[in-house]
């Protein structure tokens, strides 16, 4: 029997013990580009790099229709979500999102939330204490609520923030997390399927072309208006993956804490800076560990193959990680995005890509636009902070900081 046709050991269980070091330390043990294993049932291939990152965004190669697993779904994305379908109908959908991807309406979105966080930070100096990754996701919420055109007697920001970061902390564990996650989905989902229909029926007017607008009146090409669920999903696509921005900013202020030579160039305002610091934030911190489809034939890739129906991986946090790429992958060092702005193929922590047609991740301009104002808002936080457990364990998916980072006596401008 040929080599890349011996049954494989399924390795589910050891991903679910070693978090993010799991495919980068198989990776490393193989060739360091290529990996053949089995994940889920199905034969596997796991590949890293920029010219992987093109072969994996071949529609040619790999569908996601059928590709996410259930539990992702019924937590992460949502049944019936653009990130499950393919060609045409993907492209169609994808419309909804492009605003995302204008700059305008990205300093919009920049200007809505960056308000909502002075107003909190106004209110913080009379707390004993602040949790910065909870606090954020309340001001981002607000923020991106505000934007999106939802009605502030429709949202209650601090329950909704709950939910959206429960949908992405229980995507990838069983579990309590991932009880809560489904609990949360399903409830944020029939809270916004009844905006929806209410914009649909008249009895709330939506701003025009707003995301709420735009998403109760699209129209698939094949499906028509999209029923008031899937609607309600891609809305939350938008919203959610906005408070997720929650794990960067606990992410930049533990490398301002842990590194603070960064904090005077931030709180200077030197944009370009602050721009290659979110870049940073974004390869050095581990958020998502790899990306999956499902191939549509037989796949090689470097003398390993995969067959139809199998998984095709690409190694995110391995890629982000990567010597060959980065030089000294582990030095945290913003100075290395002001050499060069980021190749799109390269710096991959949402996926690579075209993001107006491929399945990049519109937002990420958002992540990035949002982390920039963000970071420097956190280099002038005059507050304390104080002992607490900030250690980042590679074995959660997704990590962030035990503690969540606290400071203590914040003093507002």
């Amino acid at each position: 029997m040929d080599a890349h046709r011996r049954p494989l050991m399924d390795r589910t269980p050891a991903l679910l013990v070693e978090g993010y070091a799991w495919l980068p330390n198989r990776m490393r043990d193989s060739t360091g580009s290529v990996l053949r294993t089995r994940l889920l049932g199905r034969p596997a291939l796991a590949v890293r790099g920029p010219e992987a990152v093109r072969f994996f965004y071949d529609e040619s190669h790999v569908h996601r229709h059928g590709a996410v697993p259930a539990p992702v779904l019924d937590t992460l994305f949502g049944q019936g979500a653009v990130h499950t379908l393919d060609g045409a109908a993907h492209r169609a959908r994808k419309e909804l999102f492009l605003p995302l991807l204008e700059a305008d309406r990205v300093a919009r979105l920049t200007d809505h939330v960056t308000a909502a966080w002075d107003e909190a930070v106004r209110t913080w100096s009379g707390r004993e204490r602040v949790v910065l990754f909870d606090e954020a996701a309340v001001v981002l919420t607000r923020g991106v609520c505000d934007w999106a055109g939802l009605p502030p007697r429709a949202v209650d920001a601090e329950l909704l923030a709950r939910d959206l970061i429960a949908m992405v902390d229980g995507f990838a564990t069983p579990g309590p997390r991932h009880l809560r996650a489904r609990r949360a989905r399903a409830r944020q989902e029939a809270r916004t399927a009844r905006l929806v229909e209410e914009v649909r029926a008249g009895t709330l007017a939506a701003p025009a072309d707003s995301m709420l607008e735009r998403v109760a009146r699209h129209r698939d090409p094949a499906e028509g208006l999209l029923d008031s669920r899937t609607a309600a999903v891609e809305l939350l696509n938008v919203l959610r993956p906005t408070v997720a921005v929650s794990w960067f900013v606990a992410f930049a202020a533990h490398a301002l804490h842990r590194w603070p030579a960064h904090r005077e160039r931030l709180r200077g305002g030197d944009g370009a800076y602050a721009t290659a610091f979110a870049h940073e934030v974004r390869r050095f911190y581990p958020f998502a560990p790899f990306l999956g489809g499902r191939t549509v034939t037989e796949l090689t890739w470097h003398g390993q193959s995969v067959p139809a129906g199998g998984i095709l991986l690409l190694d995110v946090y391995g890629q982000n990680h990567d010597e060959e790429l980065w030089g000294d992958p582990y030095d945290f060092r913003p100075e290395r995005f002001l050499d060069r702005p980021p190749a799109p193929d390269e710096l991959v922590p949402q996926g690579g890509g075209d993001p107006a047609a491929g399945h990049r991740c519109p937002g990420e301009r958002v992540t990035v636009g949002l982390l920039e104002s963000l970071a420097v808002r956190l280099a002038r936080l005059d507050c304390t902070v104080p002992e607490q457990d900030l250690r980042i364990p590679l074995r959660r998916i997704p990590t962030r900081p035990r503690s969540g980072f606290v400071v203590t006596g914040v003093r507002a401008p």
